[in-house]
């Protein structure tokens, strides 16, 4: 991926920063885009350059009005900084909140909260971006297993992540024409930060394991090991496809 400019959203921590990482080793200069943690994603920064590779960090509140502008506002801003060549060839879109809540549960608030950032703020960044992409660039949305096994605990969640599997169908078919390839990779249980209540006992752990056909739980290098493989020239002829990241979770 020499030459390529590579956006990961939501990539201080978890899945978003193994994915930072794997691009970056694969040769890309990767920006690591954050929203509050700055020390997080200056972490990941040091630790992609300490292993010879190439990356900044950027900061963005998303869920906000104007924030799609602000990110390229400022991603163009460093690459000139840095006399790289305006534009980006791969576009991850990682960030994204959860929020438990059944049916019953459900209130406005929640709705906005978790839809403003993993529907609203992904759309307008890949809307912003699609004009400083290149042709032949990769968007890889980051969705869910909960679009394909029943999540009730976590209804507005599962929605709004059925919301960019919808998205990724459509752009795929949109930009075909520009041999920009759009695909959702759908991790299950990962060891990561979001997901830490759910294992706070080695029962749950076990539970947890045990869903998946492997018998372990998932780790972010699982998923940034698919998003590379989308990424790359190899994936070239995939498009519009749900790529399931679960480990064979209950298959």
């Amino acid at each position: 991926m020499a030459g390529r400019t590579a956006l990961v959203t939501g990539a201080s921590r978890g899945i978003g920063r193994s994915i930072a990482e794997r691009l970056a080793a694969d040769g890309a200069l990767v920006a690591v885009h954050y929203g509050q943690n700055s020390a997080a994603a200056h972490e990941v920064v040091t630790r992609i350059r300490a292993a010879g590779g190439q990356a900044f960090a950027l900061q963005t509140h998303l869920g906000v009005t104007g924030d799609a502008q602000a990110l390229y506002t400022a991603l163009d801003s460093e690459l000139a900084r840095r006399d790289c060549q305006p534009g980006v060839d791969i576009l991850v879109n990682n960030a994204g909140v959860s929020g438990s809540a059944r049916i019953h549960e459900v209130t406005p608030e929640l709705m906005d909260k978790i839809f403003s950032v993993n529907v609203k703020a992904l759309l307008f960044i890949v809307q912003e971006g699609l004009t400083r992409m290149r042709d032949g660039g990769r968007i890889i949305n980051i969705s869910s297993v909960a679009t394909r096994i029943a999540y009730p605990k976590s209804v507005v969640y599962s929605m709004s992540k059925g919301a960019v599997d919808t998205l990724t169908l459509v752009l795929a078919k949109e930009l075909g024409s520009r041999d920009i390839t759009v695909n959702t990779v759908s991790p299950g249980y990962v060891a990561t930060d979001m997901n830490a209540k759910l294992r706070t006992t080695p029962e749950d752990a076990a539970h947890l394991a045990r869903m998946s056909v492997f018998e372990r739980i998932g780790e972010p290098s699982d998923v940034a090991g698919i998003v590379a493989f989308l990424a790359s020239p190899d994936a070239r002829w995939i498009t519009g496809q749900r790529i399931d990241a679960s480990g064979g979770s209950q298959l």
